[in-house]
C-alpha cells in the first residue's frame, strides 16, 4: 500500500508494509494533522490509538516509516534526533516500523513545526 504524506514545501510517497498499525492507518485516511519537528524527524499527531508490535524498533534508518505508540503519531526521521548516537535515528522510544519512503527522505528537512500536514492512500 502506498501512501502520500504532504506538506506546504513538498510531499514524499511512502510503502507501506502489511502489518497491524499500517491496516489501522489506512482505514483512518485521509488524515490532517500538525507537523512537528525533533532534530532531523517529522513527527505528527494520528488521531489512531495502537499497540506496540513485537518489531517494535528504537534506531531505524533514515527514511523509515514509524508509528509512535506514546504520542499516536507518525513518525519520519531523516537523521539524528537530539538523542541520536552518532548519526543514527534514534526514535523516542521504540516505535512500531509501517515502511519506507520512496525517495529521498531529506525533503523532509522543509517542513516547519507547526505546517499542516495531508496523509493520503496513493490513487484516492
Amino acid at each position: 500500500m502506498q501512501i502520500r504524506i504532504s506538506w506546504p514545501a513538498g510531499h514524499l510517497t511512502a510503502t507501506l508494509d502489511d502489518t497491524p498499525t499500517a491496516r489501522a492507518l489506512a482505514k483512518a485516511l485521509p488524515l490532517a494533522s500538525t507537523g512537528r519537528t525533533w532534530g532531523e524527524e517529522v513527527y505528527f499527531d494520528t488521531g489512531l490509538s495502537v499497540a506496540l508490535e513485537e518489531s517494535a524498533q528504537q534506531v531505524v534508518a533514515p527514511g523509515t516509516v514509524a508509528f509512535w505508540t506514546d504520542g499516536d503519531a507518525l513518525a519520519l526521521p531523516y537523521g539524528p534526533t537530539p538523542i541520536s548516537r552518532g548519526d543514527e535515528c534514534r526514535l523516542a522510544s521504540p516505535c512500531n516500523v509501517l515502511g519506507r519512503l520512496d525517495d529521498d527522505p531529506r525533503p523532509l528537512a522543509t517542513v516547519r513545526d507547526g505546517d499542516p500536514v495531508r496523509v493520503e492512500l496513493v490513487g484516492d
